[in-house]
């Protein structure tokens, strides 16, 4: 068996690439990556490692040739007329490539979101069960960064987190969670067709956040509600389903998701 992941120096792919490790020999690993320099790591290991570029359709099907499983990770580019063309040529790749499972890192619950970006991944899913290629969609929540733009060291430091009025919820999780589903997936035989929404097994609230500001800092942190508050994130979130959960990523890793307290950590510093 031969599991080829894109992407396999970035974030996500080197969380993927590091679980799967504990899970299958290194020679039935293959990381395909753009830039070799980054992939030295994997090299010294004696994981094989082969360029793929999405923007070169020339080096995507030599990249996936013998793949048992090919992990394809979404191309993080701004533009998503540019995104979509890197996934049509990734599609059309594994598909001469006679890849036999295709995975793909989708988002979660993109049918009740109100913006391009859901709607892209849905469109790639798509194109991808139209290949007729066995599949599986790994549907990922938002990550837990996005809290990374609410100044938390400063809210803890005024006593005080400050958001728009809203009954917000959320189902965020921190990328090691979706790497350990996604290397159990890898790792372990069927899953063919499957559709999974990793997210947190209960969604949070912004006064569940504080509370657990508060416990980390050993101080008081309240929750007040501004009109006032102008970031972009709020925006965002409000046209997508950032609370839906689901018990998948549960029983892929077998136990809840990390806590809320545990994942905001690194972005606390106390």
């Amino acid at each position: 068996m031969s599991i080829v992941i894109t992407g396999a120096s970035g974030k996500l792919g080197t969380l993927i690439l590091n679980q799967l490790l504990h899970k299958v020999p290194m020679n039935q690993i293959i990381a395909c990556v753009r830039s070799r320099e980054t992939a030295m790591p994997y090299e010294e290991l004696g994981i094989m490692v082969r360029y793929c570029d999405y923007d070169r359709p020339d080096s995507l099907e030599s990249a996936f040739a013998g793949a048992s499983k090919l992990l394809f990770i979404s191309s993080s580019h701004p533009d998503d007329t540019i995104r979509m063309r890197q996934h049509t040529h990734v599609i059309e790749a594994a598909k001469k490539s006679k890849v036999e499972q295709l995975l793909y890192t989708s988002f979660a619950f993109p049918e009740k979101s109100s913006i391009p970006l859901p709607h892209l991944h849905l469109a790639t899913e798509h194109a991808i069960q139209a290949t007729g290629i066995p599949y599986t969609f790994l549907r990922n929540a938002l990550y837990i960064d996005f809290i990374g733009t609410l100044d938390l060291k400063t809210a803890i430091e005024r006593g005080e987190l400050r958001v728009p009025p809203g009954d917000w919820l959320f189902n965020s999780i921190p990328r090691q969670d979706i790497a350990l589903a996604a290397a159990a997936v890898l790792a372990e035989p069927g899953h063919l067709n499957k559709t999974y929404e990793l997210t947190a097994s209960s969604p949070w609230s912004f006064s569940d956040l504080t509370a657990a500001m508060a416990e980390l800092a050993r101080r008081p942190v309240s929750l007040q509600q501004d009109a006032t508050i102008q970031n972009w994130i709020y925006g965002f979130l409000r046209k997508i389903d950032a609370s839906s959960t689901s018990n998948d990523l549960e029983q892929l890793i077998g136990r809840p998701s990390t806590s809320l307290k545990e994942s905001i950590k690194p972005f606390i510093s106390l």
